[in-house]
């Protein structure tokens, strides 16, 4: 399957909108050694990293929600609730 970062990032928007309510900045870059999306959520000074198994982004694109990635950002944005004032 052949899609961009640009493309990846619009898909993680549409499915977790709560990136977009709590204005999460969202990069990516593909790691070719380790077969995987470094996913980088931003919010003011805070960041934090993740990869991202190409499988688990390819499944993503087809509209088939990344489990692991969907707990990793409640996990985030619960963990910065107060910086990030979007409750």
């Amino acid at each position: 399957m052949s899609y961009t970062a640009e493309d990846l990032k619009a898909k993680f928007m549409e499915m977790y909108p709560e990136l977009k309510k709590c204005d999460v900045a969202v990069d990516l870059e593909f790691d070719p050694q380790r077969d995987a999306w470094i996913v980088t959520f931003k919010k003011d000074t805070a960041q934090r990293h993740a990869f991202l198994a190409k499988k688990d982004a390819d499944d993503c694109m087809e509209g088939r929600v990344c489990i692991y990635l969907g707990v990793l950002i409640a996990q985030y944005i619960k963990d910065m609730e107060e910086e990030l004032k979007c409750r």
